[in-house]
């Protein structure tokens, strides 16, 4: 199989995966400062093509979700796929370096959390969807 092929291959699984989760996929610049100047919570997943992305973070996401308290928004950006879109969502991530996979709570634009790589590498999905859910607890409405 051509290399090429097999990498769309993983990248449109790993998007489908999470928008399947029922989370927003933001492609461009544009998207991103729409979405995450938003009134409310949003959390924003970083995607990735890593291992910890698919074994860890995206079960995490789609899971944490289900629970008494989430946020108002869920959305997501490819880290190394749509690299400007990228790159914009973290520049709302003010004091934290770049990172993926990777989650990012704000609200009303602001950053209040950060669950970066090495808070989800080495760890169970189930421990990545405690850490969410106790920012869900701390931020957010029950709905």
């Amino acid at each position: 199989m051509d290399f090429n092929m097999f990498m769309n291959d993983v990248v449109n699984a790993a998007r489908e995966d999470i928008k399947e989760a029922g989370y927003e996929e933001l492609t461009t610049p544009e998207e991103v400062d729409e979405a995450l100047n938003r009134k409310g919570t949003t959390l924003v997943m970083i995607n990735s093509v890593c291992g910890c992305a698919g074994g860890i973070a995206r079960p995490a996401a789609a899971n944490a979700i289900h629970y008494d308290k989430r946020p108002d928004h869920l959305v997501t950006v490819f880290a190394g796929q749509d690299k400007e879109a990228t790159e914009r969502a973290r520049e709302y991530f003010v004091g934290y370096p770049p990172s993926s996979p990777s989650f990012a709570f704000l609200k009303d634009g602001e950053i209040l959390a950060m669950i970066e790589r090495h808070d989800i590498e080495g760890f169970s999905p189930v421990e990545v969807m405690t850490k969410l859910q106790a920012i869900f607890d701390a931020h957010c409405e029950e709905v």
